[in-house]
């Protein structure tokens, strides 16, 4: 288990509890005493921490190293159902775009996400979960046949933004993600969108037009991530915190705003503590979705997308 700054105080006291423990058992001394009392205060520091989180400390739990990618919860909710397609059928496929069709809970679903990689090697072969425009592309492609079969649309946000190379404007990044947005937004089937790690500017939002969007507790979703942030306006990564705290794009800053419909809860430690209690969680809010959306007629569907992204924002006419 690799353990963030902040979570020192946890790793002192779960090394001590292995050492009490081990005591007990190579020695004829009774320490269940002593194990209890680090027990009991190593609970209370968990909660104590993970109760009063900073934006910037959530926003590092989203890109902890083992919380589980879009790979793993689709592993986790469709089994052996999934089955990935590729190719935008004009450029290339892209490694950072996975989508395929699955079942969950017996539901067929057209899933759509980025994919981050678990080491040097995967994370160059992911392109960091940053997609080009065929990876937009390759999404809108698998979304359009959804429609035509009349599948529900489950999208999987995880992705620092969208690629700003130099060869992925050239092929029309801009353009390619607000096609994507215009489509989503007049797509005949359901949508559901779930952050599951980081949240950040057009790159997420290229799939992220839903008619329920939620967020994981600790994920993060905005136009731009606290370091950019802090490099424009400070001109120095150094107020990353501070532009974290004042961008309010936590999950509980952005339900208060109502730019999203609901927050999933994770285990106490992020989602990579207990893997399977978040799956469970997420595979929940995904079917009761779902319920609430399936009999709905494709014109309420529509209309009652539309009307949620115009409430958005504050404007004067």
């Amino acid at each position: 288990m690799e353990y963030l700054d902040f979570e020192l105080p946890i790793k002192e006291l779960e090394d001590q509890l292995e050492k009490c423990q081990v005591i007990g058992q190579e020695s004829n001394v009774d320490v269940s005493t002593t194990c209890k009392q680090i027990n009991k205060k190593l609970i209370d520091t968990k909660k104590h921490i993970y109760k009063n989180l900073t934006a910037w400390q959530r926003v590092q739990l989203s890109r902890h190293p083992s919380r589980p990618y879009t790979l793993d919860h689709i592993k986790a909710l469709c089994g052996e159902t999934f089955l990935e397609l590729h190719g935008d059928r004009g450029f290339a496929d892209d490694k950072a775009m996975i989508g395929g069709l699955g079942k969950i809970g017996g539901q067929s679903f057209m899933i759509v996400g980025q994919q981050k990689g678990y080491n040097t090697k995967t994370r160059q072969y992911r392109n960091f979960g940053m997609a080009n425009p065929e990876g937009y592309r390759k999404a809108l492609r698998l979304m359009k046949m959804a429609e035509k079969f009349g599948i529900p649309v489950l999208t999987l946000i995880d992705t620092p933004g969208a690629y700003p190379g130099l060869e992925a404007e050239e092929r029309g990044q801009g353009e390619a993600i607000a096609r994507n947005i215009f489509e989503m937004v007049r797509l005949k089937v359901p949508i559901i969108t779930i952050i599951v790690g980081e949240g950040a500017s057009g790159g997420a939002l290229g799939i992220g037009v839903g008619d329920r969007v939620y967020m994981l507790e600790n994920t993060w979703y905005s136009v731009i991530s606290p370091e950019s942030c802090s490099s424009i306006l400070w001109k120095s990564w150094e107020y990353k915190e501070q532009a974290a705290e004042a961008l309010k794009l936590t999950s509980s800053d952005m339900k208060r705003q109502k730019l999203i419909d609901d927050i999933i809860p994770e285990p106490l430690g992020g989602a990579h503590y207990d893997r399977p209690t978040t799956f469970k969680a997420v595979e929940e809010y995904v079917l009761k979705a779902y319920g609430e959306l399936k009999d709905l007629s494709t014109e309420k569907l529509i209309t009652q997308r539309m009307d949620k992204y115009s409430k958005m924002g504050e404007y004067k006419e």
